[in-house]
């Protein structure tokens, strides 16, 4: 391995990759994915899709999921920066409807492998950000589903600067709790 070192979080199956950043005076050079390095970290997974949003400072996307067709998500930024959250949704899990956050940055490099079964959002702390990830499924627009962002009874901390006003999409502020999901789907 060495091109890229892993931390484990607390919640089993996550991960914070952070990749071995080569720069001189040119500028840098990194490699955002190698097969053979993931798969010895533990991350042996088919990616099949890869996608890029773009969206300005105080969108807030998620938290978001699919219910049949599960996808394990390897996030990155490119421009900017954004706190991503993943929450657990595994049915069985020790750790269910717990959560974990990290700040992901185009400056620090960081991504952030989240397992099938999780809810995903992030925040966009910068003026703008570009951000993309690989996914283990196709996008399958009739299997989405969500959590409220601001559930009491999951509690996500997110860093929402004083006077940010939030921008979020009209599904993403009419999801159900934790509590609700749980007493449908599980």
């Amino acid at each position: 391995m060495g091109k890229i070192t892993v931390e484990t979080c607390e919640i089993e199956g996550l991960k914070v990759i952070t990749p071995t950043v080569f720069g001189d005076a040119r500028g840098y050079f990194m490699e955002t994915y190698n097969y053979n390095d993931y798969k010895e970290a533990g991350i042996d997974q088919v990616f099949v899709q890869d996608n890029q949003s773009s969206s300005v400072k105080g969108v807030l996307r998620g938290l978001h999921f699919q219910m049949q067709f599960p996808q394990d998500k390897l996030v990155r930024v490119v421009r900017g920066e954004v706190y991503d959250v993943a929450v657990d949704l595994r049915p069985g899990s020790a750790t269910y409807g717990k959560w974990y956050g990290v700040l992901l940055s185009a400056e620090n490099k960081k991504q952030f492998f989240i397992p099938k079964n999780f809810a995903h959002g992030f925040l966009v702390l910068s003026e703008d950000a570009e951000f993309a990830y690989k996914c283990t499924d196709f996008y399958h627009p009739n299997d989405e589903g969500g959590i409220i962002w601001n559930d009491p009874d999951i509690g996500v901390d997110w860093p929402i600067p004083e006077g940010m006003e939030l921008v979020m999409s009209d599904k993403d502020t009419k999801w159900e709790g934790i509590k609700a999901f749980t007493e449908k789907y599980r």
